[in-house]
């Protein structure tokens, strides 16, 4: 391996060494939620609002390949959510394994089952402002999703799994973004998948204008941001910060899927 120059590192362009470390989520979102119970909180109701609006597009496949047009399907995904916020049902979650994404797919099969038909001869969402949810999107996003034998409830966890992949991803890019690095990342973060021994090295010092071995330390610090993010996104889901692990193994499983 080649050791960068002087000018390679006196920098931050690639290597980012003087940049100070970002400090990791103290409390995550779920376990606000969580912890507040029926105790409502403006804290909890902004945690779960935010949430909800992150990881919606799961719920809304898992309605679609429940059977429900897609008009159906904005709808019920919209009126659950209102419900959820407007009557706290987060109450009815147990704490001791309350996981979000757990938690969404059984609230939803049992708005489904029990109060839908009530929702539909109510005015929608009792007077509660809507979620913002992206279904101008939504369609499109589904309609570009291959044709499997998979169950709805399969469905739902890969969507999900996909989901947070895709929110980690731009967390990062947005780091980058912020500290002037937009190309670097561009060039970079097709290194994040595959094997460290089958990375276009080489051409990618070509491209920078650094040698190799910046190159390499580049895309491993890449890697290790995103390991950072990654768990840090799967803590704001779970209950606590044992249950990481675990839930890392299962969105990895539901991706073999």
């Amino acid at each position: 391996m080649s050791t960068p120059s002087p000018a390679e590192t006196s920098g931050t362009a690639l290597t980012g060494n003087d940049a100070p470390p970002r400090p990791a989520f103290v409390t995550t979102h779920w376990s606000v939620v969580l912890t507040a119970g029926h105790n409502d909180t403006p804290r909890a109701q902004a945690a779960l609002a935010n949430l909800c609006q992150t990881y919606w597009y799961p719920l809304y496949a898992y309605v679609r390949r429940r059977g429900h047009s897609p008009e159906d399907a904005q709808d019920l995904t919209q009126e659950f959510f209102a419900r959820l916020l407007e009557h706290n049902w987060v109450g009815r979650a147990d704490q001791q394994k309350g996981r979000f994404r757990s938690f969404l797919l059984s609230a939803m099969n049992h708005f489904l089952a029990d109060e839908w038909d009530k929702a539909r001869a109510q005015k929608r969402g009792g007077g509660v402002p809507p979620v913002p949810l992206q279904f101008d999107t939504a369609e499109t996003r589904y309609g570009h999703e291959p044709v499997d034998k998979t169950t709805p409830e399969q469905n739902y966890e890969r969507r999900w799994a996909l989901t947070l992949l895709d929110r980690v991803l731009q967390r990062l890019r947005s780091e980058y973004e912020q500290d002037g690095k937009s190309e670097l990342f561009t060039a970079l973060h097709p290194c994040l998948v595959g094997d460290r021994t089958a990375q276009p090295y080489a051409e990618l010092a070509v491209k920078l204008g650094v040698n190799e071995g910046t190159v390499k330390s580049a895309v491993h610090r890449l890697r290790q941001r995103y390991r950072q993010l990654l768990r840090d996104e799967i803590a704001q889901t779970v209950a606590n910060p044992g249950e990481v692990n675990e839930e890392l193994h299962h969105l990895f499983a539901a991706l073999a899927t």
